[in-house]
C-alpha cells in the first residue's frame, strides 16, 4: 500500500511540532532557573544568544532581531550593560554610531545555557524510537541552511 505524501508530511509535522513544544518546555524551564539567579530576562537572553554568533550588532539591527523600536532596544541594552554583559563601543569610520557586542561574562552565559539545552535534547533523542528519529533528521536536513 503505498502511503500518500501529503499525509505523511503532516504526520511528520505533528510529530516534531510535539518534539518542539516538549523540548521547548523543557528548555525554558532550565532557562527560567538559571536566568533568575542572573537577574536577566529571556528577551535579554535572546539578545546575548544573538550577539554570540555575531562580531557586533546596532541598535537598528538590535531592534529589528527582536522586534522592538530603536527606544526599546535601547533600553534593552542598558539593563545588561549594567550587568556586565554587553558593552557598547563606536564604529571606527563613524564615531556616531554606537555598535554593542557581547563581552566575555555574556558568552559565558550563552554558551553555559547552549550547553544544559544541548544537554537536555540529547537525553530527549536518546529515548526516541527509529521513527521519531527518522523524522527528526528529516525536518534537520530540510532546515538546514535556512535562516530561522
Amino acid at each position: 500500500m503505498k502511503t500518500n505524501p501529503t499525509s505523511a508530511l503532516a504526520v511528520d509535522a505533528d510529530r516534531l511540532a510535539d518534539f518542539v513544544l516538549f523540548t521547548q518546555r523543557s528548555c525554558i524551564l532550565s532557562l527560567s532557573s538559571e536566568l533568575h539567579r542572573g537577574s536577566i530576562s529571556f528577551p535579554q537572553f535572546f539578545l546575548l544568544a544573538y550577539l554570540a554568533s555575531e562580531d557586533y550588532l546596532t541598535m537598528s539591527d538590535i531592534a529589528k532581531k527582536m522586534g522592538h523600536s530603536t527606544a526599546a532596544a535601547t533600553g534593552l541594552v542598558d539593563r545588561i550593560e549594567k550587568l556586565n554583559y554587553v558593552e557598547r563601543v563606536h564604529a571606527a569610520e563613524d564615531r556616531r554610531k554606537i555598535m554593542v557586542r557581547i563581552t566575555p561574562k555574556g558568552a559565558d552565559l550563552v554558551a553555559r545555557m547552549r550547553r544544559e539545552i544541548a544537554s537536555s535534547l540529547s537525553d530527549v533523542m536518546s529515548e526516541m524510537d527509529e521513527e521519531e528519529s527518522d523524522t527528526l533528521d528529516h525536518a534537520n536536513r530540510a532546515l538546514a541552511g535556512r535562516s530561522l
